[in-house]
């Protein structure tokens, strides 16, 4: 037998060895887990935001002077849950283990995450249920990860695949959730980590089904704007004027931010005395201007809805940009992004009160993507995520403001884990 047919014999036998596979589609077994943990995922975001409402309208009993004390307690017992459980950390870690850490978020500290979270939010903190949700659904990621060898890339996409699909399951935009998930972990490189968007639309899709069977959602917008009709090209100018603005207020926020984290940290306290005097401050905010309570959600159409003088919406605007400071540097626990769009939303009935001739929806849509683009620079989920939630028909002028307060936010970016390690 020649050299050429004893590799020829090799050949046959290897392919005889080895079973027969037959799979002519892209469709693999990677795609269940992903199926998977985005229904687990939703499984958690539903069960989360059933135990926040239930919570959130215990705690609404008291109102008046009453927030005062409740909101104390509250930050009181939520640092307490801090210091004996452990420190969950915040956004900032969350991306240092994406980066940093090969992709594992550690999930020991979820139960003083979501305990000290559910107080925060319920009691009428200036932060969002996003933030816990991400840190839970991406330790989740990475338990399923680890339970099934996973390593490297394939470890690190599954988490941001986690983290994918509590942000989705609570702004109900699938697609938007899954971008946001990678620009997020960079504040210049949005697909740094390309190969985790298809499972991280994968389980997003998943958890946002599973999300809306629990709790009864609606495919629809949550913030009702008015009806915007496109007047001409001179719409974008005035989208990109308005994001100018939101820009400026962007820049605020920050700067606020680290002057009450410099008050916090002049002297070194237990979490659970910070967290208590951040309840004091933001139980006093809350009894002077009711609105500036909770995160945004409800309050945004309350906004919508009203009529209120301009005094009175400035004084919102600061106090809310004072109170979700305090709210991140005190030591509670939650998400600063629909707060954010609460700002947004503020500055833009602002504008239009001052010239009515504009358009209201074009200018509140254009501040709150302009002030959480420059805050957490991700214009593109942004962009998405305010289509989808605000039924703005029109989503170009989105794209125009959001990028410009992107391209305005400061060099060193608010999330400091999104620079690259030197």
């Amino acid at each position: 037998m020649n050299l050429k047919q004893k590799k020829k014999l090799l050949k046959y036998l290897n392919i005889l060895d080895h079973p027969v596979r037959f799979n002519p589609f892209v469709f693999s077994r990677a795609f269940l887990l992903w199926a998977l943990l985005g229904l687990i995922g939703g499984v958690i975001a539903g069960v989360y935001w059933v135990g926040l409402e239930f919570l959130t309208h215990q705690l609404a009993f008291f109102n008046g002077w009453q927030v005062i004390p409740v909101m104390a307690i509250s930050g009181l017992l939520a640092g307490l849950i801090i210091h004996f459980i452990g420190d969950p950390g915040e956004i900032h870690l969350i991306v240092n283990n994406i980066r940093f850490n090969k992709g594992k978020l550690d999930p020991k500290n979820n139960p003083s995450m979501v305990l000290s979270s559910l107080l925060c939010v319920a009691s009428g903190g200036s932060l969002g249920p996003e933030a816990p949700l991400v840190q839970v659904t991406g330790s989740t990621g990475t338990w399923l990860g680890k339970l099934f060898r996973l390593k490297g890339e394939e470890l690190r996409s599954l988490s941001i695949a986690g983290m994918a699909s509590g942000f989705t399951a609570l702004f109900g935009a699938p697609l938007g959730g899954s971008l946001f998930s990678l620009e997020i972990l960079h504040h210049k490189h949005a697909v740094e980590y390309y190969k985790a968007i298809i499972p991280a639309f994968v389980a997003s899709c998943f958890s946002y089904l599973v999300f809306a069977l629990i709790i009864h959602l609606g495919l629809g917008p949550i913030w009702d704007l008015s009806a915007y009709q496109y007047s001409g090209i001179f719409d974008f100018a005035y989208a990109v004027l308005f994001a100018v603005i939101g820009a400026a207020f962007g820049w605020a926020f920050i700067f606020c931010t680290k002057f009450f984290k410099s008050l916090f940290e002049k002297k070194p306290l237990p979490i659970y005395i910070k967290t208590l005097i951040g309840g004091i401050l933001l139980g006093i905010i809350a009894f002077y201007l009711p609105l500036t309570r909770y995160f945004g959600h409800h309050e945004i159409n309350e906004l919508l809805t009203g009529n209120f003088s301009l005094s009175l919406l400035f004084a919102i605007l600061v106090f809310k940009i004072i109170a979700i400071s305090i709210t991140v540097t005190s030591g509670w626990r939650g998400g600063f992004i629909i707060p954010l769009f609460f700002v947004g939303t503020t500055l833009g009935i602002i504008i239009h009160q001052l010239f009515p001739s504009i358009n209201l929806s074009l200018a509140i849509v254009s501040c709150m993507a302009a002030i959480n683009a420059c805050v957490t620079r991700t214009p593109m989920s942004t962009t998405i995520l305010l289509a989808t939630l605000t039924g703005f028909g029109h989503i170009i002028p989105i794209l125009f403001a959001s990028l410009t307060g992107y391209f305005l936010a400061p060099r060193i970016p608010f999330i400091g884990s999104q620079l690259g390690k030197e």
